[in-house]
C-alpha cells in the first residue's frame, strides 16, 4: 500500500497509473499535478485524483511514490523544482517513451539524489488523450519496462516494480541505451511513419476525396497518428541517434522496393511482402501463446 502518490501529469498515461492504483487498492491518497488547470479539475472531478496538487512543499511531504508522466522534455525541469523537497524516502520514477535522456536529465537535476529517480516506460497506450481516457485497465497484461541506474537501491526499484504490477504490468528490464535501440525501431519509427502518411495525404489538392474513400487499412495503419504531437516530437527529438539510424534503414527498403516496382519484378514484390507476412504471423503467434493460460497456470 503506497499512502502517498503524486502524479505528474494527469491525462492518458498518469490518470490510467491512478485510476489501475486506486482500483487495486494500492494507494490511499493520490495528487495530481499539471500544467493544465482544466485537465487537474477534470481528474478531480472523474475521481481520477484525489487533490489538486498546489505548493511543492505539501504536495511532497509524506510522498513514497511520485510519477512523471509529462512529456520527456519537461523532465529535467520538473525534477529540479521536486528537489529541494525530495523527502529521503520518495522514490521518483517516469513514463517517458526514450530513456537514455530521461537518466542524464535526472543526473544533471538531483545529482547525488539520483539514486531515489527509477526510469520507467509502460508500453501502452491509445489514440486519445486526456483525463477523460484514462482507464483502469490500460496496464493490465502489458509491459512495462524499467531501466534501473547503476545508483538505484533494490529497495527503490522494487517500489516501482510492485506500483506497476498492481497495475497488471508485466515488469521487464533493460538498460537505458537498449531500451531506446528497441523502441525506435517498433515505436518510434512506426508512430513517425502515420504521421508522414496521414500529413502527405492531408497537403495533397485532393484530400477531401482521399479521406473520403480511406477505409479501415487506411485507419489501422494511421491509428498512431491520432497520439499527441508534442510528445512525440519531444520523444523523436530526444531519440534523435537511434531514429535516424531506424529511418536511414526503412528510406533504404523503400528504396530497394521502388525500385523492384520500377522494373516490374513482381517475384522480388512478392518474396519481401511473404517475408513481411512470415515475421508478423510469427510475432502475433508469439503474443498469443504468452498469453495463453498454461496448465499449471490454471491448477493454481
Amino acid at each position: 500500500m503506497l499512502n502517498k502518490v503524486v502524479i505528474y501529469g494527469v491525462g492518458l498515461i498518469g490518470g490510467s497509473f491512478a485510476r489501475a492504483l486506486k482500483k487495486a487498492g494500492a494507494a490511499q491518497h493520490i495528487v495530481g499535478m499539471d500544467r493544465s488547470q482544466d485537465a487537474l479539475q477534470r481528474a478531480l472531478a472523474l475521481g481520477i485524483i484525489d487533490e489538486v496538487g498546489g505548493e511543492l512543499p505539501a504536495v511532497l511531504s509524506g510522498a513514497d511514490l511520485v510519477l512523471l508522466a509529462a512529456p520527456v522534455a519537461q523532465t529535467e525541469r520538473i525534477l529540479a523544482s521536486i528537489l529541494p523537497h525530495l523527502g529521503p524516502d520518495t522514490i521518483i520514477t517516469d513514463a517517458g517513451s526514450t530513456k537514455s535522456d530521461v537518466a542524464a536529465a535526472a543526473r544533471r537535476a538531483l545529482g547525488g539524489s539520483v539514486a531515489q529517480f527509477v526510469p520507467g516506460h509502460p508500453i501502452a497506450g491509445r489514440e486519445t488523450n486526456g483525463p477523460d481516457a484514462a482507464i483502469d485497465d490500460l496496464y493490465q497484461g502489458k509491459k512495462a519496462v524499467l531501466t534501473p541506474l547503476p545508483e538505484n537501491p533494490a529497495a527503490a526499484v522494487e517500489r516501482v516494480t510492485a506500483a506497476w504490477r498492481a497495475c497488471g504490468a508485466i515488469i521487464h528490464t533493460l538498460t537505458p541505451e537498449e531500451h531506446d535501440k528497441v523502441f525506435a525501431a517498433v515505436s518510434h519509427l512506426p508512430h513517425l511513419l502515420a504521421y508522414a502518411l496521414v500529413d502527405d495525404v492531408a497537403r495533397k489538392p485532393h484530400a477531401d476525396l482521399l479521406f473520403q474513400y480511406a477505409a479501415s487499412g487506411f485507419r489501422d495503419f494511421t491509428r498512431i497518428a491520432g497520439s499527441s504531437p508534442e510528445m512525440w516530437r519531444d520523444i523523436s527529438l530526444a531519440n534523435q541517434a537511434a531514429l535516424l539510424t531506424e529511418l536511414d534503414a526503412y528510406l533504404a527498403q523503400l528504396t530497394q522496393i521502388r525500385a523492384s516496382l520500377a522494373a516490374g519484378d513482381g517475384a522480388v514484390l512478392e518474396a519481401t511482402y511473404a517475408n513481411a507476412q512470415r515475421a508478423r504471423r510469427q510475432w502475433i503467434e508469439a503474443i498469443e501463446a504468452a498469453e495463453t493460460p498454461q496448465p499449471q497456470d490454471l491448477a493454481e
